[in-house]
């Protein structure tokens, strides 16, 4: 008898491929591709994918994983092609990326990465990837653009609704960021007495000046690459992940600092800010902002959530012109300019008279009120924030010091008040 043929089982279908100069290099994605799709998955080098992607047999792909490391970063362009091709041939991207600097990643991500995954991989992080991409689950409803504060429902991850208060330098070197951070403290540390003692409120200031944000130096907090991995993937954001990457100073304020290196400002979308904005509410009494003096697309996010917009200019013509060109712009877009508190810096002293007749005629030609004169302390405040403290300990006696507060006193007050209306 003839002895019967030995059939050998079909290859399984490749669906799937990884890229990388040397896949060696990520020994925890291949056990993580392995676990995931068993034999239905191949490896290219940069050199092979930019040949494959451009054969027929490329259109079986479902999904690739091109993962990059530091050493890659000379090879961009390259890298650069390979996604460019796959999302022209309708074939979807995961990026992996180890110590990869903050703007080559923001690069590649711009060319359309469908997701991104931090390596070394988190566990499970892989098969969440891939499940968003559609493989073998419905894809998650789109969320919808957050552009003013919900006023029903429960909110994420506590049950606070905090008052959002952001803080604008219409120009440079308008003090804002000393503004923002001992506002931010005076609010945090009311002034008790015997007979109404107060409970003090949660507070949090966020930094989102992502490329010269200062909060960190003016409190003596270190900057940490966690901000930029949470702000990188907001859809994922929990109470948990969002309080890991806060520092606390001095137990009593709670510090979003700017991230560790210098990002574009358009490295987030407005529904990013806006999700950072929700769990910050949620979690908080007050949230001060220290914003960008540009203003950018998600500039407005923030100006729709917040309850008053605290603008800060100097008693000069380029703070003029750029408060006439901040006004026009939110009128040209509908925008609630009514939110708009101006913040006068380095105002002149009681006794000034000459300076107190132009401060009255700028109000009077911009058609502003200047609600907050904040008077000039020089020296005092420039060593208060070199030292990383507020001025409350380090010059409590400072006539902008106790400015500041008197501010803080009346916006806690207010609150207060609001809070027992709707009680």
């Amino acid at each position: 008898m003839s002895a019967a043929p030995i059939l050998s089982p079909e290859p399984a279908p490749i669906v799937a491929c990884t890229v990388s100069r040397d896949v060696a290099n990520f020994d925890l994605l291949i056990e993580d591709m392995e676990a995931e799709l068993g034999e239905s998955w191949g490896d290219l080098t940069f050199e092979d994918a930019v040949i494959f992607l451009n054969q027929p047999d490329a259109e079986m792909l479902d999904f690739v994983a091109i993962a990059v490391d530091s050493d890659d970063e000379g090879d961009l362009t390259r890298i650069s092609g390979i996604i460019t091709t796959a999302k022209e041939k309708g074939i979807r991207v995961i990026l992996i990326a180890e110590e990869v600097s903050p703007i080559a990643l923001h690069q590649l991500l711009r060319l359309g990465a469908d997701d991104f995954v931090p390596y070394p991989l988190p566990e499970g992080a892989l098969h969440e990837a891939v499940e968003r991409l559609g493989q073998g689950v419905a894809l998650p409803e789109p969320q919808p653009a957050i552009a003013a504060p919900p006023t029903t429902g429960q909110r994420p991850g506590g049950g606070r609704d905090g008052v959002v208060l952001p803080v604008h330098g219409l120009s440079g070197g308008t003090g804002a960021t000393t503004f923002a951070v001992n506002l931010a403290w005076e609010l945090a540390n009311p002034e008790q007495s015997r007979k109404n003692p107060v409970t003090p409120p949660r507070v949090c200031l966020l930094d989102f000046d992502f490329q010269f944000g200062s909060a960190s130096t003016y409190l003596d907090l270190p900057r940490r690459d966690i901000v930029f991995e949470m702000l990188q993937d907001t859809t994922h954001m929990d109470a948990e992940s969002f309080q890991q990457a806060l520092l606390s100073f001095n137990d009593r304020l709670q510090v979003l600092t700017a991230p560790a290196d210098m990002l574009p400002l358009d490295i987030v979308t407005g529904e990013d800010i806006g999700r950072v904005l929700e769990m910050a509410r949620a979690q908080f009494d007050f949230v001060v902002i220290d914003m960008p003096t540009t203003v950018v697309s998600w500039t407005e996010t923030v100006l729709n959530q917040a309850h008053l917009y605290f603008a800060l200019i100097e008693l000069d013509m380029r703070s003029a012109q750029n408060t006439l060109r901040m006004l026009r712009a939110l009128k040209a877009e509908n925008l609630p300019a009514e939110k708009l508190r101006f913040v006068l810096n380095r105002a002149p002293k009681l006794t000034d008279l000459t300076g107190k007749s132009r401060v009255k005629r700028l109000s009077e030609s911009l058609e502003i009120a200047l609600e907050v004169q904040l008077p000039d302390c020089g020296r005092v405040v420039t060593q208060a924030n070199d030292h990383g403290l507020p001025l409350a300990l380090s010059a409590a006696k400072a006539p902008l010091r106790r400015e500041i507060q008197k501010l803080a006193h009346s916006i806690a007050a207010l609150n207060r008040a609001t809070e027992a209306a709707k009680a």
